[in-house]
Parts: C-alpha cells; structure tokens; sequence
C-alpha cells in the first residue's frame, strides 16, 4: 500500500445563486490546498442530479479533479447511464458510489438499492474507468445488526469492483482503528480513509449525529453544553478535538482525511495549518 497520503473535500450543490457564489468562494480557497479531489453530494432519489452534475463539471472545468457521488435509490438505469457516460466524457476519472437514501414518501423501492450492486453495475457499464469509492462505518451502519454483517456488506463492495472506502465521520480515533482491525481480519485490505467533520455549529452536529448514527462522546457533549452560546469558545475547541483527532489518526497510519467541508473553508483550513498537512502527503 502507497504510504502517500489522500486529502480529499466533500461539498455539497448549491441550492440557490448566493449559495452557489459562497461555495465558489470556498472551493476557491480551498483549492490552494491542492487536495486529492473534491467530492460532490447527490441528494435521496437523484434530487439534486442537476445541480450536483453541474457543480462537477464546472470543478473539473476549472482544472480541478472531482469525485461525483451516484446513487440508484429511485433513479431510472438509462439515468445513471447517462450520468456516467458525462462524466467519461468530461475525463473524470473517480466516482463515490453509495446506497443512497430513499427520498420521503417513496416507501419501499424495488431494483438496485445497495452500493455493491451499483459497483457491479458501473464495472459493467464502464470497466476500468473510474477509481470507485464507497461508504464505511467504523461505529457500524445504524441499520446493521453487528460488526460481522457491516464489514461483511463492506467486503461485497470491494469484491465487486470498489477500490477503497471514505468512513462516515466520528469523534474517537480508536472507533477507527479497531475497525480497521477488525476489517483486516475479514481480508479487507483496502484503503479506508477517514471522514472527518469539523465542529462548527453543535446543535446541527448532534441533529446530524443522532440521525445516522455517529457517536458524540459525552465529554464533548458536556463541554459544548457548557460553553452555551459562546460561539467562539465553541469554535476553538471544536477545531482543537478535530485537529488531535486528524494527527492520532495519520499517526496511528490512516491513509488520508476526506473532510466533509459543509461549503465551509475556514473551519477545514484552520484544521489542515495545525496539522501542517502540506508537508505530511
């Protein structure tokens, strides 16, 4: 395995022409940091296909190599075909394959759901092409029944086709490691790169966290508590708990950090100059 290290950014498309300027702006500095690539969201059931199709391309126009996320929960074959041979055509060359969440009201969806069939499928469709990523859960799938069957779905990805996974995001690098561990001796060797989510705004976090599962542990919760709506001690310790996590983990030998930026540079940038990850690739 490469001992270089991967920098990656997830954004998300823009929903509106201020937010789509803001994210211009962000992407802008971010890209000083000359990151492994950017990734882009695709919302439940393909409903930000647009946006999210032309975000990617006006990053990859702008020289920029670019990850688009695909999903299959509700979309239609001849659109996922579509959507690849786009970006083929475009010369982008990774794409971050996913279960994808099925959209309210669409209650049970027959066909492909699961992202080891959406694997096999793009290996079909177009071979070699794309380096494919796909999802991990170090604190397990919130829908899994164990550890056993969570990496067992994670090693049918890599079976298929996938090439190396970005984890949902977490908080205790040993979580991670011993995910890892516990991957390897199911015969998974593949990269597993961590995602990691800057703490900016703490009541969005724990809505977020309790929703798909990511432990916040009590230690963190009970210091934001505490710090109320002070909003720069918030900040402060928010970067300090993410910067100590990022080095444990490059230390403890991850193989990168995705950061799920939020369309927020700042908070990612701070994080990236503690670590002086510029020299540590």
């Amino acid at each position: 395995m490469s001992d270089h290290k991967l920098y990656s950014f997830e954004l998300f498309p823009p929903r509106n022409a201020k937010a789509e300027e803001s994210l211009r702006a962000a992407r802008q500095e971010l890209s000083v940091k000359n990151p492994s690539f950017f990734s882009c969201t695709y919302g439940a059931g393909g409903s930000t296909r647009d946006r999210t199709q032309s975000t990617v391309l006006e990053i990859k126009n702008d020289g920029q190599p670019v990850a688009p996320h695909l999903s299959f929960t509700g979309e239609d074959e001849s659109i996922v075909d579509q959507l690849l041979s786009t970006y083929m055509e475009a010369g982008i060359n990774r794409l971050v394959a996913l279960r994808g969440d099925i959209p309210s009201g669409m209650g049970g969806l027959s066909g492909m759901v699961y992202a080891n069939e959406l694997v096999a499928y793009i290996r079909e469709k177009t071979g070699d092409h794309f380096h494919i990523d796909v999802a991990a859960y170090p604190e397990i799938h919130p829908q899994s029944s164990s550890y056993e069957t969570d990496i067992f779905y994670l090693k049918q990805k890599f079976e298929v086709g996938a090439n190396s996974a970005i984890t949902q995001y977490f908080y205790n690098a040993e979580a991670y490691f011993h995910y890892i561990d516990r991957c390897q001796a199911y015969g998974v060797d593949q990269p597993i790169v961590p995602g990691i989510m800057p703490i900016t705004n703490f009541s969005n976090l724990v809505r977020f966290s309790d929703a798909c599962g990511a432990d916040i542990p009590r230690w963190i919760r009970k210091q934001m508590e505490a710090y109320g709506d002070d909003a720069e001690s918030i900040a402060k310790f928010g970067v300090d708990i993410v910067t100590k996590l990022c080095d444990q983990l490059l230390e403890g030998g991850a193989p990168g950090l995705h950061f799920y930026t939020m369309n927020r540079a700042e908070p990612v940038l701070t994080i990236w100059d503690n670590l002086d990850l510029d020299n540590r690739r």
